[in-house]
């Protein structure tokens, strides 16, 4: 099973071209956003400060040398996206009326009975990329974004 959002080529959309991620990219990125985090220099409640897509862009262009990963708009880009992928699997596990909803250590995805899904689908589209698909970051990410 994959992650959320991951592939391994450039595409062209009406905007432009579209950066797409491979598995590796999105581990150093939220590696170094982790990192970033701990040591609270670019940290502002769970944002960071204005320069932390600068130094995130000097960190992985250590790890990752021919990815050419800009802060805008790749990085920008990506880190909503992750969020916004994070956020969703949180609401599943942690919001109000989901206590069917679990979390697979194993597999690293919220899982439920087939009838909860199709009901909460059904009502959250945006849930239904969560089904059947892996999200390795929660945890690091969760570290990250939940709040007390």
């Amino acid at each position: 099973m994959s992650g959320f959002s991951q592939s391994s080529a450039s595409s062209q959309n009406s905007l432009g071209t579209k950066r797409k991620w491979v598995p590796e990219e999105d581990v150093a990125l939220v590696a170094c956003m982790v990192d970033l985090y701990n040591v609270e220099t670019y940290n502002a409640d769970t944002r960071f400060n204005a320069n932390y897509l600068n130094e995130l862009e000097r960190m992985l262009e250590k790890v990752l040398p021919h990815a050419m990963l800009k802060a805008k708009p790749n990085l920008e880009s990506r880190i909503r996206t992750l969020k916004m992928d994070w956020a969703t699997v949180y609401d599943l596990l942690n919001g109000k009326d989901n206590s069917s909803f679990g979390w697979d250590e194993h597999r690293q995805m919220v899982v439920t009975k087939d009838a909860i899904w199709n009901l909460y689908i059904s009502i959250h589209k945006e849930a239904g990329q969560c089904r059947h698909r892996s999200f390795p970051y929660y945890d690091q990410l969760t570290s990250k974004y939940a709040k007390d």
